[in-house]
């Protein structure tokens, strides 16, 4: 790459812009996070790991080497909250935020980038979209923000119940997982206390769903009383999604019943309630009722599943997808039973999605089996643990086993790096790091392999 190209920033693809945008974001976190007045003992917290904070934050994860609620002063917090709402909305949607609010004019490279930032096909209705995301956006927090202020009122003073609220809001529709519990004395305990409060569970799975859904979906819901029919994409989102919190649920329910570190000891309610959390949960928001390490290694492996899967396109979330999910189950089932398309609710898919599936999966593989090997070399941990790790920050979920405080300062940078490829996608950063492609002028002639 050319140091005359890198410097010419307005000949930047859209990918490379997301790709700075997020990296300055972070850089900018971390120095903020690692002055005396973030900390609340008033001393200045170790770079690496204000800058751990920060890239965990800026996407959307939730995994911590320090404890949130007990180590960083109220500014600190808020700078923390601040970046979970920037890195979930995306740094683009914020300043077209702006750019409406002061009537300025969103240029065809902003909307490019835009395009590129919320993985639509055209630019066509982009502008409206992200005025219906920040508004959809907006409105959901704040109906969570009150009806957790409520809840925790009886619990704590009415002020403190209200920031909890608003805060924790934010944090778990944007699904980065970040709680400040930890300040009532036990440190990591994200909702434990709350395994068998329906209110708390309730609300904090609507948002970790309504955030995972994507603002497509949400759009296409709102107007399904008009239209009075989904796309073909809010069908399969709808569809995966409901099956993976379904079966996530029973497996989770059926391999800890017995546990008694886990569901073992709790009420019928409890064991309940805590299979669905813990089934929503991986779907990349990162929050927990029951003790993750305590769990069975099946059921931590079955979860590094549901998190490599993820949420939805154009959501707060991280994973391959449901849709790049759907995509390759609908191929294997298209190849068992003979046939060429894979088609879904009668439409056929394109050549060119199957192919993107597929190169998201391989790449998403490839990164955490890679990261994954050289955790196992550097850090003293059972591999069952590594590998969860790994694939909760790649799927920017933050749920872990752990080992996080306890992880090198080359398993910290591992792991700041595998949450930032997650959050922006393998292909993003192969579109904005490689070279520009250029159109080929002639094709090889069709050999044949033996395949299987």
């Amino acid at each position: 790459m050319k140091i005359k190209s890198i410097l010419n920033v307005a000949k930047w693809s859209p990918p490379r812009i997301l790709v700075t945008g997020f990296a300055l974001i972070i850089l900018l976190g971390g120095l903020l996070l690692s002055m005396p007045f973030a900390s609340s003992a008033g001393v200045s917290t170790p770079f690496m790991d204000a800058l751990f904070t920060a890239t965990s934050a800026t996407c959307v994860t939730g995994l911590v080497v320090v404890d949130t609620g007990s180590h960083y002063s109220i500014p600190g917090q808020i700078i923390i909250i601040t970046l979970i709402q920037v890195g979930g909305l995306g740094f683009m949607t914020m300043s077209t935020l702006f750019a409406l609010v002061l009537r300025k004019r969103i240029s065809l490279k902003e909307r490019l980038i835009l395009q590129e930032a919320f993985n639509q096909t055209s630019m066509e209705g982009i502008v409206r979209l992200i005025r219906r995301v920040i508004l959809y956006s907006l409105s959901i927090e704040l109906a969570g923000a009150v009806l957790f202020s409520v809840r925790w009122a009886f619990d704590m003073p009415l002020g403190k119940a209200v920031y909890f609220g608003v805060w924790h809001a934010v944090s778990f529709f944007n699904n980065a997982g970040f709680d400040l519990f930890g300040q009532f004395g036990t440190p990591f305990v994200s909702l434990v206390g709350y395994v068998h409060d329906p209110i708390v569970n309730l609300v904090t799975m609507l948002l970790i769903i309504l955030g995972g859904l994507g603002f497509i979906v949400i759009a296409d819901l709102m107007d399904y009383r008009k239209n009075k029919r989904l796309s073909l994409h809010s069908k399969v989102v709808l569809s995966a999604t409901g099956i993976l919190i379904g079966v996530g649920a029973f497996v989770i329910f059926v391999f800890e019943f017995t546990n008694d570190a886990t569901l073992g000891s709790l009420s019928w309610g409890g064991k309940i309630w805590a299979s669905f959390f813990q089934s929503v949960s991986p779907r990349t928001a990162g929050a927990n009722t029951i003790d993750i390490s305590s769990m069975r290694q099946a059921t931590q492996f079955f979860i590094v599943i549901l998190m490599f899967i993820g949420a939805s396109p154009g959501s707060t979330g991280g994973g391959i997808k449901t849709t790049t999910f759907t995509t390759l189950v609908g191929a294997v089932i298209a190849m068992i039973r003979g046939r060429e398309d894979i088609v879904m609710f009668r439409y056929r898919l394109g050549r060119e999605r199957i192919f993107k599936a597929l190169t998201i999966t391989m790449l998403s593989l490839a990164l955490v089996i890679f990261v994954t090997m050289v955790l196992s070399t550097t850090e003293d941990k059972a591999f069952i643990r590594i590998l969860f790790e790994t694939t909760s920050a790649f799927g920017t979920v933050g749920l872990t086993t752990g080992i996080t405080p306890d992880l090198s300062l080359v398993g910290k940078i591992l792991i700041s790096l595998t949450m930032f490829a997650g959050r922006l996608g393998p292909l993003t950063l192969a579109y904005a790091l490689g070279p520009r492609t250029e159109k080929e002028l002639y094709r090889y002639p069709e050999g044949k392999m033996t395949i299987g």
